[in-house]
């Protein structure tokens, strides 16, 4: 059975790719062997995301097609959707081995025991920390660290939470080492990921804002030579709260991104609230406007869902007016669905030609939003710091503010001076300097 060869395919968030580079850290030190496709594999993991209707279509119909083309192949599915919707999961494929997202140190255990003929189903919810175990990172350069897992939130929409659970934050101590460790081992990029990072420290008394000085002052250690930047994920605006100072602070320090992932959902307060979002529009936007005071080169990203159950032509006009108004530089927008399990899924979903045309008009704005925004950085001088290879030719950098810039004749993991001759919607163009 040793080096039985795992394909490990991943759906969904940063978490979601860190809790697969866990999986293959457990496999690797039990002398399995990885691949990097399905025809070589004796075992497909497929880890599962379930935020989205169109995400959970793309999983199931995945797991059903393997189960029929690769009838030799032992398939375990692993992610949100083993505790989120467990029903459909059997229905869809009842002889299948499961790996919950909290049961990670067992991955060896379920593979082995699919390699056997037997079906094990390692589910439920554990606190063993995250931090410090066995990976595989997936990207040379980039390292990504969870620094907490599950929510404080309530959100009527969402059902993530059901699958993460209540809020287990690691300790800045643990986290600070593994990104040592990372820097030390060549990486350039850390990637400080949760359902919520401004939640990080809530149960335990730490502060994320603590967190992201003591891995950005990793720069002064005596052993680390290497110049390094540090991304953090999405921050609800709920539970920013008395630490907003200190984050500001934070995000000022050269080497932590000029990028705060700041959800909205929605421009309307009635729909807020009925989203139990436990904020309102005034409140987030002073959160946005002392982010901007402070760091004017700040790019905001926002998340808006298009068409909740309870949005009237009134509300949708107060969240296209939000983005005018605030211009996040990368908006995601999502048409609502209801999800397994959360309470707004018992209401009437609005007709979805209301929701493609809602939909169309907020895509209208975040295109000429992003134009207009990179366009000022026309002829300006940029520090990127490259990170992959353009899928079209070319490779990809991220400014200070974490903006993609495409350049030609460079070498990823370095830092190099560009400057910007040309700005679409989506990316800018440099040329070295």
């Amino acid at each position: 059975m040793k080096n039985s060869k795992v394909f490990i395919e991943t759906f969904g968030c940063t978490f979601n790719q860190a809790d697969s580079q866990i999986m293959a850290g457990n496999l690797i030190e039990n002398d399995f062997e990885l691949v990097d496709s399905i025809e070589n594999a004796d075992v497909a993991i497929i880890n599962t995301c379930y935020v989205k209707q169109p995400t959970e279509s793309k999983v199931t119909n995945r797991i059903q097609k393997l189960k029929q083309n690769f009838p030799d192949l032992k398939v375990i599915v692993s992610g949100c959707m083993v505790e989120i919707d467990p029903k459909k999961l059997e229905k869809i494929a009842p002889d299948t081995s499961w790996i919950g997202p909290h049961k990670l140190n067992k991955t060896t255990d379920v593979v082995k025991a699919s390699l056997n003929g037997e079906i094990e189903r390692a589910c439920g919810f554990s606190k063993d920390s995250k931090v410090g175990v066995a990976k595989v990172r997936f990207d040379d350069l980039i390292h990504i660290i969870q620094i907490c897992e599950g929510c404080l939130g309530v959100c009527s929409y969402c059902c993530t939470r059901f699958a993460r659970g209540v809020l287990n934050s690691y300790p800045i101590k643990d986290i600070v080492k593994e990104a040592k460790e990372a820097i030390l081992d060549g990486c350039v990029e850390i990637q400080l990921t949760a359902q919520d990072t401004a939640a990080f420290g809530k149960d335990t008394g730490e502060k994320l804002s603590s967190l992201i000085k003591e891995v950005a002052n990793l720069a002064n250690d005596d052993e680390i030579s290497n110049d390094f930047r540090i991304r953090v994920g999405m921050m609800h605006p709920n539970n920013i709260g008395e630490d907003l100072d200190d984050l500001i602070e934070a995000f000022k320090l050269p080497n932590v991104y000029k990028f705060i992932h700041l959800p909205i959902q929605s421009g309307s307060d009635k729909v807020l609230e009925d989203m139990k979002r436990f904020h309102t529009v005034s409140e987030y936007k002073d959160i946005v406007n002392r982010f901007r005071k402070e760091i004017p080169d700040l790019t905001i990203a926002t998340d808006i869902i298009v068409g909740y159950p309870t949005e009237t032509e009134e509300d949708f006009e107060k969240t296209a007016e939000l983005l005018r108004d605030i211009k996040p530089g990368l908006i995601h927008l999502s048409k609502y669905r209801h999800r397994e399990g959360a309470p707004s899924s018992v209401l009437d979903e609005i007709p979805h030609s209301v929701m493609k045309r809602r939909s169309k008009y907020l895509t209208d704005i975040k295109s000429e939003i992003t134009e207009e925004e990179n366009k000022e950085l026309l002829g300006t001088v940029q520090r990127i710091l490259v990170v992959e290879k353009g899928s079209k030719g070319g490779f990809i950098g991220k400014t200070d503010s974490y903006i993609p810039v495409v350049v030609d004749n460079v070498d990823i993991g370095t830092f190099v001076d560009v400057k910007i001759t040309e700005a679409t919607s989506t990316y800018l163009k440099g040329t070295l300097i």
